[in-house]
């Protein structure tokens, strides 16, 4: 749990972090010719608002705001999402492009998957029956009364008198 809750603290600062960190990446590690720069013009927003955008969809679920934590399906997929940004920005000419397309491939896969938790969470348990002739009707809420005590129940009958 612990770890879960450092990881929803992490996903704002990601936002920024993750970006600039393409940036000194390409500056350290030599990014190489004009055509990387341009490629670094459109990755640091493209990342920054994919995390975003992925943190707020992820802190909308009551389950997050809840518990305080992200899921375990969060947890694994933006920790492998960013170890690929990560090794993105080490501008390994031998696995560029795939760890490009992968990075692509998961925020897609990461945005599904937040949105499908979060519809999950949204959703209203509704039971939708049909009647013979095909007609679709919501059964009626059950009666929540509490039951009887056991137990000697005493009937005090109310007299009136007749003045």
């Amino acid at each position: 749990m612990v770890l879960r809750r450092l990881f929803l603290r992490w996903l704002f600062p990601a936002a920024f972090v993750l970006p600039l960190w393409l940036f000194v990446g390409w500056i350290v590690f030599s990014g190489g010719s004009g055509w990387a720069l341009l490629w670094l013009f459109v990755a640091v927003p493209a990342v920054f608002v994919s995390q975003l955008l992925l943190s707020l969809v992820i802190r909308a679920r009551a389950s997050v705001r809840e518990t305080r934590a992200v899921s375990w399906r969060d947890l694994a997929g933006l920790g492998v999402w960013h170890l690929v940004i990560i090794a993105l920005g080490l501008f390994d000419s031998r696995v560029f492009f795939p760890l490009l397309v992968l990075s692509i491939v998961g925020a897609l896969l990461l945005f599904w998957s937040s949105l499908a938790q979060l519809w999950n969470e949204a959703r209203g348990v509704v039971t939708v029956l049909h009647t013979t002739d095909g007609t679709a009707y919501i059964p009626p809420a059950a009666d929540r009364t509490p039951s009887p005590v056991a137990g000697e129940v005493i009937v005090v009958p109310e007299n009136r008198r007749a003045d």
